[in-house]
């Protein structure tokens, strides 16, 4: 969990992903047409990746990936990303990292 939040606390816009997941994909894309460049952290290609997987669920992520922390703040994962922008709430948490 140390490795996990040192990562998140490294950049203000973090995401870690798979590779292969489609749904991390529409993440990143969506930060990127807002204006913000993430640091996205392919949980896959890491030696330590399981371990990682195993401390985002530890933390309250319904899937592993994406996880998403903003300001080194754990948001969640696609359904909570989603939600916070339809409610008009993600661009604000956004500005500063824009």
């Amino acid at each position: 969990m140390d490795k996990v939040m040192r990562l998140a606390s490294e950049k203000g816009v973090v995401i870690f992903s798979k590779s292969s997941c489609c749904l991390c994909y529409a993440v990143n894309i969506l930060f990127q047409e807002i204006g913000v460049s993430p640091v996205v952290y392919e949980i896959d290609q890491d030696p330590e990746g399981r371990e990682m997987e195993k401390a985002l669920t530890r933390m309250g992520c319904t899937a592993p990936v994406p996880a998403v922390f903003i300001g080194g703040n754990l948001i969640g994962s696609t359904n909570e990303v989603m939600s916070l922008h339809l409610k008009g709430q993600l661009i604000p948490k956004l500005k500063p990292y824009q």
